[in-house]
């Protein structure tokens, strides 16, 4: 069953601190619960509509949208990990954010580990 996606007014105003990590950071990135790239697919499209496609985002800065790309295919993040409660519920992303939730906002690390289907 997919999840959810009654977005209250303003949400898709950009907030002040990352929706994953907490932290204040100026400059936010919108990451696509469900990927562009599958958008057109008959599996997707099937299962969303297509403004719950174009309006589940999160913002999120760079660091854990990067690492959030790193650990995942698209594939996965369309089919298993297409809400916050999902994304967090991954043992690599939750440790990830864990850890950089106390890091300062200007912090950027490394990651370079490969993908996990």
């Amino acid at each position: 069953m997919p999840p959810e996606f009654s977005l209250p007014p303003g949400k898709q105003d950009r907030p002040a601190r990352c929706e994953l990590c907490d932290r204040p950071v100026a400059a936010l990135t919108r990451h696509h619960l469900i990927p562009r790239t599958v958008h057109g697919r008959k599996r997707f499209r099937k299962r969303y509509s297509r403004e719950q496609m174009l309006s589940a985002i999160l913002w999120l800065c760079r660091p854990c949208h990067r690492h959030i790309h790193v650990v995942l295919s698209e594939q996965a993040l369309g089919e298993h990990h297409a809400s916050r409660e999902a994304l967090l519920s991954h043992p690599d992303i939750r440790a990830f954010v864990d850890w950089l939730a106390d890091k300062p906002a200007g912090f950027q690390p490394r990651s370079r580990r490969p993908r996990q289907d």
